[in-house]
C-alpha cells in the first residue's frame, strides 16, 4: 500500500525535475555563451565579412556573371581569380573551392563552399570518420575532414608554393563555410606542421577563417593553433554546438527539434569535467567570434555585437532551443550580420575620430592581448588536465623553466612520433645558468633580481 501511495509523489518529483531542466534549457540563450568574452575590434574583424562573399562567389558558375551576388557584389576582381574547382575536377575527394590573389588586402586566399546537400561525395566526406580513428600533432582529428585538406593541399601545392614564394609580404588565408570549414582548419593544421611544402612559410603568414565551423579537432589542438585558425559564429548556430560524431548532425537535418532536444538532454546531464577527460572528443578549433544580435524574450534582431576569446571550459558546449538555430548556420545571414557588426564598429571609430598613429597602436595592443590570451588558454587547458595539453616555455627565465621546457620538448616529441616524425635533441637549462639569468650581486655581495625581470614582473 505504502508503494502505491508513494508513486503519485515520485511522479510528482519526477515532473518536477523535468520542469526545471526544460526551463533551465528554455533560458540558456546564445548570449550566455560569450558572456564574458571581450569585445572584437574593426581591425580584427575586417576579413570576416569579406571572406564570407568569397565563399559566396564559389557557388557561382561563371565570376564575371554572377546570377545570386549579395548587395554590393561579390568585391572579386575576376582578372586576379587564380584557379576555381568544380566537383567534377575535385572528382567529389573536396568541395569546390577557388584561389584568389587579393592584391588590394594583401592575401592569398583559399575559399571552400559550404555541404552540399545534392552530393553524395560530401555526405562520404562527413561519413567517413569514427571516435579516436585519426591521431594528428598530439591530438584527434575528423579523419574525413583530414583526408580532404591533404587532397586538396597536394592538387595545388606548387600553385600555392609559387605565390608565396612570389608575393613573400602577403598572408596566405584558408576560408571555408560548414563543411567547406572543417576543410580549412585541416588545411591550416596540415600546413603549420609541414611548412616546407610551401616554401618555408612563417607560421605568422598562415591564417583560417572557419565560418559556422565542424567540430573537427579535439580540445588540445582547437586551443593550440588558435593563433592561426578563427572561427565564426552566428548566435544560435547548431553545428559549432553539436558534440556529436558529425553522422548525427545529418539525422537532426531531417529531424531537428526531437534529435537536438535529445542531445541537449545527454549533453546537459553529461559533467563539463568528464568532457574535458576525453580525448577524442572533437571542439570547434581555434580562436572563436560570436556574433550576437538577439536578446531573450524581445522580438526582432538588434545591432550585432561581436564577442571574441579563446576558451577552454565553456567552449560552446551545450545546444541552444532556438527557432533559429538552422538558420543562422546560413552563410549569406553570417554575411550580413557580420558586414552590418563591421560597419558598426567603423562607425564608432569614425565618432571617436582615432588618428592613424593611434590606430597603429592599438593593433599592436591588441596583438600583444591575443598573444598573452593565447597563452593563458593554454594554461587554463593543462590546469584542467586537458589530455595532451602542454603550455610553452616562458619567455622569461624562471625557476621552472628546465621544467616547462622539458616538458614542451616531450610533448612536442611524442605528437611529432605520432605522425611519423623524429624529434632532435630536448633543451635543458642549468641551476647555475638560472641563477646567472635572474640576479646580480649588489655592493654588499646579497642576490638580487636583475631590473629587467623586476619591471616585467
Amino acid at each position: 500500500m505504502s508503494i502505491i501511495c508513494g508513486l503519485p509523489l515520485l511522479e510528482c518529483i519526477y515532473c518536477l525535475a523535468c520542469a526545471r531542466w526544460a526551463w533551465n534549457r528554455c533560458l540558456h540563450t546564445a548570449g550566455h555563451d560569450s558572456v564574458t568574452w571581450g569585445l572584437a575590434t574593426a581591425e580584427e574583424f575586417e576579413p570576416v565579412p569579406r571572406l564570407c562573399r568569397y565563399i559566396l562567389a564559389v557557388y557561382e558558375d561563371n565570376i564575371r556573371h554572377p546570377l545570386w551576388e549579395p548587395p554590393g557584389g561579390y568585391g572579386i576582381n575576376p582578372d586576379w581569380l587564380i584557379l576555381r574547382k568544380t566537383y567534377e575536377d575535385t572528382r567529389g575527394q573536396a568541395p569546390s573551392y577557388i584561389l584568389y590573389l587579393d592584391h588590394e588586402h594583401a592575401d592569398i586566399v583559399l575559399a571552400i563552399r559550404g555541404l552540399n546537400l545534392a552530393k553524395e561525395s560530401d555526405y562520404q566526406v562527413l561519413l567517413n570518420n569514427q571516435l579516436g580513428k585519426r591521431k594528428f600533432d598530439g591530438g584527434y582529428v575528423h579523419n574525413g575532414l583530414l583526408k580532404a585538406a591533404g587532397w586538396v593541399l597536394d592538387a595545388e601545392c606548387e600553385v600555392l608554393k609559387e605565390l608565396v614564394e612570389e608575393h613573400p609580404n602577403y598572408t596566405l588565408t584558408f576560408a571555408g563555410h560548414s563543411l567547406g570549414s572543417g576543410v580549412a582548419a585541416m588545411l591550416a593544421l596540415v600546413v603549420v606542421q609541414h611548412q616546407d611544402k610551401l616554401g618555408n612559410i612563417d607560421r605568422s603568414r598562415i591564417r583560417c577563417y572557419a565560418i559556422a565551423p565542424a567540430r573537427c579537432m579535439s580540445l588540445n589542438l582547437a586551443v593550440r593553433y588558435a593563433d592561426v585558425i578563427n572561427s565564426v559564429v552566428l548566435q544560435d548556430d547548431f553545428l559549432p554546438r553539436t558534440a556529436t560524431p558529425l553522422e548525427d548532425i545529418f539525422k537532426s537535418l531531417f529531424c531537428l527539434p526531437c534529435l537536438l532536444c535529445l542531445r541537449c538532454m545527454k549533453d546537459t546531464c553529461i559533467p563539463e569535467e568528464k568532457m574535458f577527460k576525453d580525448p577524442r572528443r572533437l571542439y570547434a578549433p581555434g580562436r572563436l567570434y560570436h556574433i550576437v544580435e538577439r536578446k531573450p524574450f524581445r522580438c526582432g534582431r538588434f545591432p550585432p555585437v561581436v564577442k571574441t576569446a579563446v576558451p577552454v571550459d565553456g567552449r560552446f558546449e551545450h545546444i541552444v532551443l532556438s527557432c533559429n538555430a538552422t538558420s543562422d548556420h546560413a552563410i549569406i545571414w553570417i554575411e550580413r550580420e557580420s558586414q552590418k557588426a563591421m560597419d558598426l564598429m567603423l562607425e564608432k571609430d569614425r565618432i571617436m575620430e582615432i588618428p592613424a598613429k593611434q590606430r597603429m597602436e592599438r593593433q599592436e595592443t591588441l596583438t600583444k592581448e591575443h598573444k598573452q590570451e593565447y597563452k593563458a588558454a593554454l594554461q587554463r587547458a593543462v590546469s584542467l588536465s586537458v589530455p595532451h595539453a602542454y603550455s610553452p616555455p616562458s619567455e622569461y627565465g624562471t625557476f621552472d623553466e628546465s621544467e616547462d621546457v622539458e616538458k614542451y620538448n616531450s610533448c612536442k616529441l611524442s605528437s611529432e612520433s605520432s605522425v611519423g616524425s623524429s624529434g632532435k635533441s630536448k633543451s635543458k637549462v642549468s641551476w647555475n645558468e638560472l641563477i646567472e639569468r635572474l640576479f646580480d650581486r649588489d655592493e654588499s655581495g646579497h642576490m638580487v633580481l636583475k631590473k629587467s625581470h623586476r619591471d616585467d614582473w
